[in-house]
């Protein structure tokens, strides 16, 4: 479901290991740049990101899918693909696992479970609605841009924030 803090989340795990790859790339908002610049963008991101090519031109997503495939097997890489909607888009980014070297670590976030089975994706994680006092916290940092205590002034408005999105401290 949205506002539940996918993104947010997959960010936190990429900034936390990206490092320990040899390569790195974060595909946000998936969905939406596929719709409006094509997946050959995105793959051209990827491949900017991961491999170095930088004046890569794809006329069709198709095309893509053999560099993608050549160029990645020799290197240890994290992608995460964000608000994934489409088989297609999973198919023409990351293909299958024989794509990417050993170790590599592909992290998807999408609302469709089926997605993730249709493409075999093994391991699962649910974000769950947050409760009360966490939604509060996590909508006080990021509406403040503060890891301390809000000043109490804003209490009642936060927690009338809180209350209307129903845990979902993100959404809107």
């Amino acid at each position: 479901s949205g506002g539940v803090g996918k993104t947010t989340l997959a960010v936190a795990v990429y900034n936390s290991i990206a490092d320990h790859f040899e390569a790195s790339c974060f595909l946000e908002n998936v969905r939406e740049t596929s719709n409006k610049k094509g997946l050959q963008h995105l793959q051209s991101i990827l491949l900017s990101k991961t491999v170095g090519e930088k004046k890569i031109k794809l006329t069709n997503w198709r095309e893509g899918i053999h560099i993608i495939k050549r160029k990645l097997k020799e290197k240890k890489r994290v992608l995460i693909l964000d608000d994934v909607w489409e088989q297609k888009q999973l198919q023409a980014i990351i293909g299958s696992p024989d794509w990417f070297g050993g170790g590599s670590r592909v992290i998807i976030t999408t609302r469709d479970e089926h997605l993730l089975a249709l493409h075999n994706v093994k391991i699962t994680y649910k974000v769950r609605e947050l409760n009360e006092k966490h939604a509060l916290q996590l909508l006080s940092q990021k509406a403040f841009e503060l890891e301390k205590e809000v000043d109490p002034s804003y209490h009642d408005i936060l927690n009338r924030a809180v209350a209307y999105a129903s845990g979902l401290p993100l959404a809107g």
